[in-house]
């Protein structure tokens, strides 16, 4: 069912959205508000974060909402210049900066980088147009955003990498969704951190725009 549905995919020029983000073993993603990838629960070594940088060079476009894009847009662009860091570090920020991008929102009206603005009340529906219009993988970034796809039935596949740690407490891999979510596993891999990668096919997204 996987392989005929990404298949279809493909032949009709279709993108696939996924969401990818790492999570705790209870499936959150900060413990304390804003610590913004920073927590002390994440173990993210030079092996991981060369694992990010091949999958965010393969991505075709990334897709954030503005508190992810934000976060990113402090970071990554002086990072790539700044010898102090890893190269494996420099090599992200050389990637997040080349890439072309989405900047989902509402109250943005510039945005540097390679980067496009969707906003306004039909942000969905443009989405839903980049995806039909788009081949290969777009990235998506932001729980906001992330649930707001899966309501319209056009969030293809989930990328979790999975820290060993239970918070308990923080804010959850989705916003507000209380319906079932059935996953095909279509990939995983393990890391040396004791870090878990899980790639999932999302069963109930729409093969076409809603």
């Amino acid at each position: 069912m996987v392989a005929e549905r990404n298949r279809y995919r493909e032949e009709a020029m279709m993108g696939r959205f996924v969401y990818w983000m790492n999570v705790s073993l209870d499936l959150r993603i900060e413990q304390v508000p804003g610590d913004n990838g920073a927590g002390e629960w994440l173990r993210i070594d030079e092996e991981l974060h060369r694992e990010f940088n091949a999958r965010a060079r393969a991505l075709s476009i990334m897709v954030q909402g503005r508190v992810m894009y934000e976060i990113m847009e402090e970071y990554w662009p002086r990072a790539r210049g700044d010898e102090s860091l890893p190269d494996f570090l420099r090599e992200y920020g050389e990637i997040w900066t080349a890439a072309p991008k989405v900047l989902v929102s509402r109250t943005r009206r510039h945005a540097d980088h390679s980067t496009r603005i969707i906003g306004g009340d039909d942000a969905i529906e443009q989405l839903a147009d980049l995806r039909a219009t788009t081949l290969g993988t777009l990235g998506v970034g932001g729980a906001t955003l992330a649930t707001q796809l899966l309501r319209a039935r056009l969030l293809d596949e989930l990328l979790l990498f999975t820290h060993p740690a239970i918070l308990g407490y923080g804010r959850p891999l989705f916003d507000d969704y209380d319906m079932p979510i059935d996953l095909d596993l279509i990939e995983q891999r393990s890391f040396k951190q004791g870090v878990t990668m899980h790639r999932y096919a999302v069963c109930d997204a729409s093969e076409t725009s809603p």
